[in-house]
């Protein structure tokens, strides 16, 4: 079900097709020490340089809401295939809820601060997320997204560097820590959350509309 109303151009033929689902739905869902799943090549390689070309120029570090720019493209063409649910179907195969059910609030990082990655667990409001990273190559050591057990960035179990098409996906709870080492610079991601009801899904809006005011204010002086 689409969370909210987006702005998208029509898609050129080309793009027709982005998303290739089949290694996130042959993954095995880890339950230490919260429920997850990685895969990679989640995104059609036929795909790969027109969404290169397409991915928004957002000059604002942060994640935003897809409301907030004017997807055009191949671009265009990979939120429509979120907005259709392939993704609630993997995530409803790989951890169990109806997440077709669920509000669901897409956004969109292109540039990464150096104080974004510390560990956290995501909001409460949450039910689950899923980054979708689209960077064409990782050459940093820096960035890499990590699994952890505790709020302390060493305490790693598994770890990923954030090239296109590589899927990190997980159930939200009090113990879903996750951050990466600072890094600063183009970090390309799509975030996919669900959230738990709709009151859930105004407040982070809400939220998100407010951080890009602020952002904007702050780049003018």
């Amino acid at each position: 079900m689409s969370s909210s109303a987006t702005r998208i151009s029509p898609a050129a033929p080309e793009t027709a097709r982005i998303l290739n689902l089949a290694p996130l739905l042959a993954a095995t869902p880890r339950e230490d020490p919260y429920p997850w799943a990685v895969a990679a090549g989640c995104v059609a390689a036929a795909a790969l340089p027109a969404l290169r070309r397409d991915f928004p120029r957002i000059d604002r570090p942060g994640y935003h809401p897809v409301e907030q720019l004017e997807p055009r493209g191949s671009f265009a063409a990979l939120l429509a295939e979120i907005e259709a649910g392939a993704l609630d179907d993997a995530m409803t195969r790989l951890f169990g809820p109806d997440f077709a059910a669920l509000p669901r609030l897409v956004t969109v990082q292109r540039l990464s601060a150096r104080e974004a990655g510390r560990p956290h667990t995501d909001s409460a409001r949450k039910a689950a997320t899923l980054l979708l990273y689209l960077n064409p190559a990782w050459a940093s050591s820096e960035g890499c997204i990590r699994v952890l057990r505790s709020e302390d960035l060493a305490d790693v179990v598994a770890e990923w560097p954030p090239v296109e098409g590589h899927v990190f996906a997980f159930l939200r709870g009090p113990d879903s820590w996750h951050g990466h080492t600072p890094f600063v610079g183009e970090r390309r991601v799509v975030q996919v959350a669900w959230l738990r009801d709709r009151a859930a899904l105004a407040a982070k809006q809400r939220q998100h509309r407010f951080t890009w005011w602020l952002k904007g204010v702050f780049r003018r002086h």
